[in-house]
């Protein structure tokens, strides 16, 4: 790929190797042994719940740390599941889930560090995310904010992923023809056909997803962890 530029995803990219978020909070509720009272479908749906909450009332703060967006989480979801009496979770098991999730996301930030350091001292980098107005405190308790010259934060700017517009933001932070930025992300359908759709190169993380219909899907510049990116730039 000859690039002057990148533009990564961070939810799903950076911090969980290409694994859709519902299927790591998952594993904690298993951990937790709340797969004993609940099925993944009855999960899902305070998944779902918990996300559509997030976007319409403002929990989560500027100053928030990912430790503080998955208490609040883990709170909402628990209130769903026990309004429509599907599970009771006890603070020791929110506790275990929120634990399971953070070392998982702190892992995967730490296997993707010495690439994001490498990239960073070749090429100006901007992260693009669909997040929720918190993500530099995230990037700067994890410690990786500094690789990035801008953000575009979907809660921020008013735009999100799948429009392509919040990609076109990111290019105009590079100053370059998109042509010459190459993007990196988790999700075929949010990140890598709206960032094709303006002529950026593209590089799928491709991990669990939230279907099997995306599971299913491929594209040819499919990547399977984030090292595999120093292979084509």
């Amino acid at each position: 790929m000859n690039i002057k530029g990148i533009i990564f995803d961070y939810g799903g990219t950076i911090d969980s190797r290409g694994v859709h978020w519902s299927e790591i909070i998952w594993d904690g509720y298993c951990e937790a042994g709340l797969d004993q009272v609940l099925t993944k479908d009855q999960f899902r749906e305070a998944y779902v719940h918990g996300e559509r909450e997030l976007a319409r009332v403002r929990h989560i703060m500027p100053n928030d740390t990912f430790l503080d967006i998955l208490v609040k989480k883990m709170n909402i979801q628990r209130a769903y599941l026990v309004a429509n009496g599907l599970a009771s979770p006890s603070q020791g098991q929110l506790s275990t889930i929120t634990s399971h999730c953070y070392e998982s996301a702190r892992s995967c930030i730490e296997e993707a560090r010495p690439v994001l350091e490498n990239l960073a001292a070749r090429y100006p980098m901007v992260l693009v995310s669909n997040f929720y107005g918190n993500v530099d405190a995230v990037l700067r308790d994890f410690d990786v904010r500094r690789y990035f010259r801008g953000i575009i934060e979907s809660a921020v700017v008013g735009v999100r992923k799948p429009n392509p517009t919040i990609f076109r933001l990111g290019v105009d932070v590079l100053e370059m023809d998109a042509r010459d930025v190459l993007v990196v992300g988790d999700s075929l359908r949010k990140d890598i056909e709206p960032a094709e759709s303006l002529g950026c190169q593209v590089l799928w993380l491709k991990g669990k997803g939230w279907t099997a219909d995306e599971d299913a899907q491929t594209h040819p510049n499919t990547i399977a962890r984030i090292s595999q990116v120093l292979d084509f730039v």
